[in-house]
């Protein structure tokens, strides 16, 4: 995981309360963008990676919930 202690709501651009679908719908988006075999600016691979830990934890719904509850320090 990276050290980046971005809020993953802001990464994926969703509310906090966004329904499994939403999130998983706003990581489609942004993967696709920022994907580094599509996408060769300097620093798409490290925001791809930020998405995805993003999405990592808020697709888990054990993750998600200590991630809403106690922060970066819960998962």
């Amino acid at each position: 995981m990276t050290t980046n202690k971005r809020d993953y709501y802001n990464i994926l651009n969703v509310v906090k309360g966004a329904s499994d679908e939403d999130i998983k719908k706003a990581f489609r988006k942004l993967a696709m963008e920022f994907h580094p075999d599509r996408n060769r600016r300097e620093g798409a691979e490290e925001k791809f990676k930020e998405i995805n830990e993003a999405y990592q934890v808020l697709s888990d719904t054990e993750k998600r919930g200590a991630y809403d509850r106690f922060g970066h320090a819960g998962v």
